[in-house]
């Protein structure tokens, strides 16, 4: 199937399927004779994986390489696997961060609320987040 007919069935533009090739997570196709890209049915069920493990947080780099081992080595399961636990532990890592924001913001909030505006000095900016 041509780039257009291939991009209409995955629900994408013709310019991200160029782009997913030059990335490596799309193989070059086949070329017609009058040099049209020549797609197969592997190419849908690719791309079908790429949005989803995009879905899932994997980067185009990791998803490029559970390619590479597909090609190579055969089912990817155990480098998938992998790729999820550290991007499990990378967004607990990143909630414990957020979590901690939140507990500040709202310390700052409750400190807004004890705090007259009119005794904000001019030597600083806002005395509700102190700087020193």
């Amino acid at each position: 199937m041509q780039i257009g007919e291939l991009a209409r069935r995955a629900g994408l533009t013709t310019k991200t399927l160029r782009f997913y090739e030059q990335a490596g997570v799309l193989p070059r196709p086949e070329r017609t004779a009058a040099g049209y890209r020549d797609y197969d049915e592997t190419a849908a069920s690719r791309l079908a994986f790429v949005r989803a493990a995009q879905a899932a947080g994997l980067t185009l780099a990791e998803i490029r390489t559970v390619m590479a081992v597909r090609d190579d080595q055969g089912p990817p399961c155990l480098h998938v696997t992998a790729l999820l636990d550290r991007h499990a532990a990378a967004l607990d890592e990143r909630i414990a961060e957020l979590e901690a924001t939140r507990t500040e913001v709202r310390r700052l909030r409750g400190r807004a609320a004890t705090l007259d505006p009119a005794a904000c000095h001019e030597d600083g900016v806002c005395h509700i987040i102190p700087s020193g």
